[in-house]
């Protein structure tokens, strides 16, 4: 390794670690500000704490590790041309991708070690972390239901004035709201003085039990005119014991993606396995629907048609071989069946749609492994030239062309993935939506770099319009 290349792995090191630590701990403190309530007013010791950002923290690095190549690329080689070390390299005969070569094999390797973590540690770290979750309220019940407030458990709302006894299980002043199964809102209200938590490490489940207490239920009429009067059943108990699945606590992570689409804990071997099983399930639906016409129609032969051989030909409107009656159930029967088709056609329509949609985000997790390793690459060649032309480096200019870079990297990130997951293009072209935009980009950079060009030739835009203003104004010759 030459002197030179010694030189430049050492200041990108220098600069590419102290950014990361940087990024990292702001993007840290974005993870605990989005799971505050989980972690404040619940007697979480510091052990606990730490363990719960740990598991979170891989999740991170897909989103600085790019950001940071992108930056340190753009201040250490802003901070060289700045000094005019680039113009001695120049004048020594050493081009731009010369002195980007050591640092091309560094971002190589880099971007492998990348793969593998996303690959084999992010799904860990994911697995990990919804259990950990789990097991907190296992372990500590009381833990999964905050004083003051309203906790979201499973499908109830709790809250509880205040907490006491030794691993704060006894409840004083407790309401729930019981969620409706058809997502109308809540409907069910129970009030009771005090309870208990009551669980188990083996099991989870966790027992609620209630003492002193009403029941309050909306109930809804079959008829539309009754329910003005929005009746109400009310009733008082002595004892009643709640029981709610702990895995609900699960629904909820930094991305906004539910748990149940465990995409973010598969490798690529195990998402190929899901994708094949999901792909022949959706097959199969499909065929058995379409091989059998009849049975989502399910409705008896009618029994009002005439049995009489006609022999001569039909009329153009066969309904005027029957009677009004006839006739009347015959359109009845029709309509009914129309209706019956129409909506299993909608139900296997919508079923199908929500496999493909997971289909999808499985189809995406699978990408993204591999959009990490070319994201920083491109994120270094659009860096790197950059810093060249803007000639700056510090923590000024560089950090606003950076963020400018990677917010707008993100934002067609995040559209594709989105516009991917609902179909509205595919998976593959989702993933990969922002690398294809800003690959250009990144060859256009590199190019002015290497001749010299600015970032944005002026000449080129000023002399068209000067031509233009010359034919439209010519000047007068004596």
């Amino acid at each position: 390794m030459k002197i030179l290349d010694k030189y430049l792995l050492k200041t990108f090191l220098t600069t590419f670690t102290t950014v990361f630590v940087i990024l990292f701990f702001i993007f840290i403190l974005q993870t605990v500000w989005l799971f505050i309530s989980e972690l404040a007013g619940k007697d979480l010791d510091l052990v606990m704490v730490i363990k719960f950002l740990a598991f979170a923290m891989p999740r991170i690095v897909p989103l600085v590790l790019p950001l940071s190549i992108l930056l340190a690329s753009i201040m250490t080689f802003g901070n060289l041309a700045e000094n005019y070390e680039f113009a001695a390299m120049k004048s020594s005969g050493i081009s731009l991708q010369r002195a980007m070569r050591m640092l091309t094999i560094f971002i190589i390797l880099l971007s492998i070690m990348a793969f593998f973590f996303a690959n084999n540690v992010i799904p860990y770290a994911e697995y990990k972390f919804i259990n950990f979750r789990k097991n907190i309220a296992q372990v500590k019940p009381a833990l999964a239901i905050a004083e003051g407030q309203f906790n979201d458990v499973g499908f109830y709302n709790i809250k509880v004035n205040k907490k006491s006894g030794k691993e704060g299980n006894d409840l004083t002043g407790i309401t729930i709201h019981k969620k409706s199964n058809i997502g109308d809102g809540s409907k069910t209200v129970i009030k009771a003085k005090n309870g208990s938590l009551i669980s188990s490490e083996e099991s989870s489940i966790l027992q609620l039990v209630l003492n002193d207490g009403y029941y309050y239920e909306d109930i809804v009429p079959k008829k539309y005119e009754d329910r003005s009067k929005m009746p109400f059943a009310k009733s008082s108990f002595k004892k009643q014991i709640i029981n709610i699945d702990l895995s609900e606590l699960n629904k909820t992570d930094v991305n906004d993606a539910s748990v149940t689409n465990t995409n973010t804990m598969l490798t690529i071997n195990e998402l190929s396995y899901t994708l094949d099983s999901l792909n022949k399930n959706i097959k199969t639906e499909v065929k058995n629907f379409t091989d059998n016409p009849t049975a989502r129609i399910n409705y008896p032969a009618p029994k009002i048609f005439p049995k009489t051989k006609v022999k001569k030909e039909l009329p153009t409107d066969i309904l005027s071989l029957y009677t009004n009656q006839q006739k009347s159930d015959i359109l009845k029967i029709a309509s009914s069946n129309i209706t019956n088709t129409s909506y299993s056609i909608e139900t296997i329509r919508s079923e199908i749609l929500n496999k493909q949609k997971n289909i999808n985000k499985h189809l995406i997790a699978f990408y993204d492994k591999f959009v990490i390793v070319f994201a920083c690459f491109l994120m270094f060649f659009i860096g790197a030239p950059l810093g060249a032309i803007i000639r700056k480096g510090g923590l000024g200019l560089p950090i606003v062309f950076a963020v400018l870079i990677f917010i707008t990297y993100h934002f067609i990130n995040t559209f594709g993935k989105r516009l991917a997951q609902e179909d509205g293009m595919t998976p593959f072209l989702g993933a990969w939506l922002s690398s294809i935009i800003l690959t250009p980009f990144a060859i256009l950079l590199t190019y002015r770099a290497t001749n010299d060009i600015g970032l944005i030739n002026m000449d080129a835009i000023l002399l068209p319009i000067q031509k233009l203003l010359k034919k439209l104004f010519p000047t007068t010759q004596n």
